[in-house]
């Protein structure tokens, strides 16, 4: 994997062959982050990266200046790769080891932007329950966001707080927001008009 932009652009960080993870792309990654270029200054957020796998998000964001950074994964394995390579980089990420449901369910911090990356056999109940925990627990700030990475065969369009998503070959990702009752009203309105 490699390090697409800032203080280590261009840094090739090799994980372990025996890590249950499938990584993102650089390409999707690439894409991922013009977006949030357009919504964020990455340099200010605080950010929480969901079954963090190898820590590819957490690196990118980490060398873009977003910071801090807490990246959660239930694979022993993943945790201490992270925890060895945000050490060598200096970057500001705190992996921990936890069950991400149950991780939030119980946290109490709240964050500019939340990434999850489940599984591609997540069940769309699995999903929902994650959207549901992460807005009903104010894990995100009121003008964050949490985008779902998931595959192309998962439709998460009608879960509360749907935004929009961007797809790129196989991976899609899905962003969910907070909606102003004023936001609403004009989408109720506009949808009254047609």
């Amino acid at each position: 994997m490699r390090i697409i932009s800032g203080q280590h652009k261009g840094r090739r960080i090799t994980a372990p062959k025996n890590l249950p993870v499938r990584p993102t792309t650089d390409l999707s990654k690439e894409s991922l982050f013009n977006v949030l270029n357009n919504h964020f200054n990455l340099g200010e957020l605080k950010v929480l990266d969901l079954f963090t796998g190898t820590g590819n998000i957490s690196y990118e964001f980490a060398s873009r200046g977003a910071g801090p950074i807490v990246s959660v994964d239930a694979d022993f394995g993943c945790v201490n790769f992270v925890k060895k390579t945000a050490k060598e980089l200096d970057l500001d990420i705190t992996p921990l080891k936890a069950d991400v449901l149950k991780f939030l369910e119980k946290h109490k911090a709240s964050y500019d932007l939340i990434f999850a990356d489940p599984p591609y056999d997540f069940t769309l109940d699995k999903f929902e329950q994650i959207i549901q925990l992460v807005f009903a627990n104010a894990l995100l700030d009121t003008e964050g966001m949490l985008v779902m990475e998931h595959s192309k065969y998962t439709d998460l369009k009608h879960l509360d707080h749907y935004s929009f998503q961007k797809n790129y070959g196989g991976s899609v990702f899905s962003f969910f927001e907070f909606h102003t009752e004023e936001e609403m009203e004009t989408t109720t309105t506009a949808g009254e008009e047609e």
